[in-house]
């Protein structure tokens, strides 16, 4: 036997030998170690939840917790390219309220839905590229320049709505059936959470475009040399966020009935990034997948409706989920190997 023969014996063990991997080393680099751990976690919260309360698992439950996690959902989906560029954008959710007041503005003065639809995402766009432009040309920390146009955005909101909320959509049949509107029972909000996650994640795993954000997030110094247009993509990231964030703008004024310039659109931010960095985006950049993504999205929501329905007082919601994302990273940090802040090497 040659030598080329035996050493591709021993790097390519026939399936099922003695050489080969366990079944479980498969499922693991296929799913992921992550996403594996996502699932048990969610498996074990659903069967706690479950045994407190058995009115957990109807039908109607689950369907509104499929309702529930829309907005923050989008968010959480855009929030995860972001976050993969190496950067963050804080001001998801009061750029969420911003669209939601202008759309229902828009939509009373010319009784057009698709008018008000229109201009909610325009606004977000706007503001995705005020983000984008003052990071790359102001050469502002993205976390310093979204933390600002957090408040700007949050201002110009409770400016142009008086502080109330706006407009009355809950008669449109365009605005009604985003909110309320089903298809073989499933509301029609989950269907757009759904396509969203399917085309980004499609985006990022099979087009140049999600090779060059890893590759960016990854090591910028290489990606530049390789000839990838650092600015642009991360202005692009910026306006797709916006872009987004009017959706879940549009559909925040569809499920409440009105422009809601801060009620409904506060702590999104929080829960955006606390489902991308639980889903196991890495916030140096570089690392990080949609359906990680997706299954912490829905974590957070099981576990937001299970406190609910085991009676547990509301405000406790937040130090759940703010624990939360305190334990991702730390996890993070840990399987990074980076040194810990404030200790000794």
């Amino acid at each position: 036997m040659s030598t080329t023969q035996s050493a591709s014996k021993i790097s390519d063990p026939t399936p099922g030998g003695p050489g080969s991997p366990s079944p479980l080393r498969v499922v693991l680099a296929r799913v992921g170690v992550q996403n594996v751990s996502l699932l048990i976690a969610l498996i074990l919260l659903i069967l706690v939840i479950g045994a407190q309360n058995p009115n957990f698992f109807g039908f109607r439950n689950i369907v509104a917790i499929g309702s529930a996690i829309t907005v923050f959902g989008l968010l959480a989906i855009v929030q995860t390219l972001v976050i993969l560029l190496g950067a963050l954008d804080i001001s998801v959710g009061s750029m969420t309220g911003l669209c939601s007041v202008v759309g229902a503005m828009v939509f009373t003065a010319t009784t057009q839905s698709l008018l008000g639809i229109l201009s909610a995402i325009f606004v977000g766009m706007l503001c995705g590229l005020a983000n984008g432009l003052i990071i790359v040309y102001g050469r502002v920390n993205p976390v310093i320049a979204t933390l600002a146009t957090l408040a700007a955005f949050k201002g110009l909101a409770q400016i142009v709505s008086g502080g109330k909320s706006q407009g009355y959509t809950s008669s449109d049949p365009v605005y009604k059936a985003l909110g309320r509107g089903e298809w073989f029972s499933i509301p029609i909000l989950i269907y757009i959470f759904v396509v969203i996650a399917i085309i980004v994640g499609l985006v990022l795993k099979y087009t140049d475009i999600g090779r060059n954000i890893y590759a960016i997030g990854g090591n910028d110094t290489a990606a530049r040399l390789a000839g990838i247009n650092i600015n642009r993509y991360i202005i692009g990231v910026y306006l797709a966020v916006g872009a987004v964030a009017g959706l879940a703008g549009i559909l925040l004024t569809a499920r409440t009935g009105s422009g809601q310039p801060i009620s409904g659109s506060e702590g999104l931010e929080l829960e955006a990034i606390t489902a991308a960095a639980l889903g196991g985006a890495a916030l140096q950049g570089g690392k990080g997948t949609i359906v990680g993504t997706v299954l912490a999205v829905v974590l957070l929501g099981v576990l937001s409706n299970g406190l609910t329905v085991l009676g547990v007082n509301p405000f406790w919601q937040n130090v759940a989920k703010g624990s939360l994302l305190v334990i991702a990273v730390v996890i993070q940090q840990r399987r990074s190997g980076q040194r810990a802040v404030g200790l000794p090497t």
